[in-house]
């Protein structure tokens, strides 16, 4: 079985570049396949096929992609609805393993409600043909209380940026590829996922925090590679996150999705400095105000 990387990752030959020269020399791209996520329901002797999503996505952690899709999108709301899932084999070659599919326990109805909406996803917008704003707010915060006593300290916060770039193998060979990282309350990397879209990172690191029995996950922070896009704040708190902390910038709908369930909302984390968006009250830090 290929590894994780070889999976991930394409050699091919590059022209270069420099001044008035030009040299061909190898490469290493991140590779971006289209993943179709089905699931079958329904009973032993009746069971129902649907295709739920298309989404472009660098191979790897696939299952784990297609069971935190489930679980954000508000169509599974527990590990304990799968009975197992699995890739599909066709006789087309060009699908290589491209499709997924998520065997339903018996008995269980999933919420479909949302499935008529377009779930054609790029890697670069996950937002991207849904209907409206309205119809992603399918966020189910029952279990995450707002009054955790999570406090972190900025210099704890200084130390996660440099722990994700050295442990994300794809970015060291392909310098192309989002992370999402899960940390704990020490600054211990708990689990980490790479893919070319920053939605398909994410929704592979809650899918493998829902199979590891770690929802939800209000005493961890989540550490994003890049900006942080309303998507993201609301895949982190379907999974019930309260700390998230961006190395890029939120934008001001994340903002607004932050304030609406109190999530400490954390952006431009780099080189010792960060700027809080939303519930800064989570940060041991003494407040200056600029006269």
């Amino acid at each position: 079985m290929k590894n994780l990387l070889s999976l991930s990752v394409r050699h091919m030959p590059v022209e270069k570049v420099n001044g008035q020269t030009r040299v061909v020399l190898p490469d290493v791209l991140s590779v971006e396949e289209p993943l179709e996520i089905r699931i079958c329901y329904g009973r032993d002797d009746q069971r129902i096929q649907k295709s739920i999503s298309v989404t472009m996505r660098t191979p790897g952690n696939d299952i784990e992609l297609a069971i935190g899709f489930l679980f954000t999108e508000g169509i599974i709301s527990s590990f304990q609805e799968i009975s197992s899932a699995h890739h599909v084999i066709t006789d087309c070659s060009s699908q290589k393993g491209n499709i997924v599919q998520v065997e339903l326990m018996e008995g269980f109805t999933p919420k479909l409600m949302q499935a008529d909406r377009n779930f054609y996803t790029t890697s670069s917008c996950g937002v991207c043909g849904k209907g409206s704003i309205q119809s992603i707010r399918t966020i189910n915060r029952a279990w995450a209380s707002p009054e955790s006593k999570l406090h972190i300290s900025p210099e704890l916060l200084y130390q996660l940026p440099e722990k994700l770039r050295t442990s994300q193998s794809g970015f060291s060979a392909t310098g192309g590829i989002h992370a999402a990282g899960l940390f704990s309350t020490n600054g211990d990397l708990i689990l980490l996922r790479e893919d070319v879209g920053r939605h398909n990172a994410l929704d592979k690191l809650i899918g493998a925090a829902l199979a590891d029995h770690l929802l939800p996950l209000q005493h961890y922070i989540l550490l994003l590679s890049g900006r942080a896009s309303f998507e993201l704040i609301q895949k982190a708190a379907m999974a019930g996150v309260l700390i998230i902390a961006a190395i890029g910038s939120p934008s001001s709908l994340a903002v607004d999705l932050a304030s609406e369930f109190d999530i400490t909302l954390l952006g431009f984390l780099n080189d010792k400095r960060f700027n809080i968006y939303n519930s800064g009250q989570r940060i041991k830090i003494p407040v200056h105000h600029e006269n």
